[in-house]
């Protein structure tokens, strides 16, 4: 019988003992295996993706594009030149659509849906013209004569401008203001 008191107090002894020292290896063990995970990088979006994204979530032909800070406004009119959408495409390529018209007059729109040229050529024309990064892509009509207007931020941080002929893709004017102004509102 005093043997089974010992036995059960040193069993005792040992749980009280050993349940922290278990307790604490475990958490030991635990922490060893936990990785903290690295801060998100934010992946800012091209013109080009803010372009397919913005076409994606509604289909037609883009009008304008143009980024502020980390967003890009992208106007769209639909394929038939009747309806209009203003989407804004996050850094992460997330569309949200501010404004949606189903009442546009197809015959303003006719020059933009019916051009040889879209955006995304227009940007690709001005980018083989002077590497960098599209800010902004705005199709321009309003002299009679209809361009695609190109901004491309290049590697010098000088901005140049680019016009863009809608039938051939030639660009047919190029420039670049001295000034370092980008519209990042960062």
């Amino acid at each position: 019988m005093k043997r089974t008191r010992y036995v059960s107090a040193a069993a005792s002894v040992v749980l009280i003992v050993g349940g922290p020292v278990t307790a604490a290896a475990a958490v030991s063990d635990d922490a060893a295996r936990t990785v903290t995970a690295a801060p998100a990088q934010r992946a800012d979006v091209t013109a080009q993706g803010a372009a397919k994204a913005a076409l994606k979530h509604y289909p037609g032909v883009i009008e304008s594009l143009d980024k502020d800070g980390t967003l890009w406004h992208v106007d769209v009119i639909s394929k038939d030149g009747k309806g209009h959408a203003e989407l804004e495409v996050s850094a992460s390529g997330a569309v949200t659509e501010q404004n949606r018209d189903t009442g546009e007059n197809a015959g303003e729109n006719k020059a933009l849906v019916s051009a040889k040229v879209t955006a995304e050529g227009a940007m690709k024309a001005a980018l083989a013209a002077h590497p960098g990064q599209v800010t902004t892509v705005e199709w321009d009509d309003d002299d009679g004569t209809a361009s695609w207007h190109v901004e491309v931020k290049g590697k010098d941080g000088k901005t140049w401008d680019a016009q863009v002929d809608p039938t051939t893709g030639k660009v047919t004017q190029s420039g670049s203001d001295s000034d370092s102004d980008d519209d990042n509102d960062n």
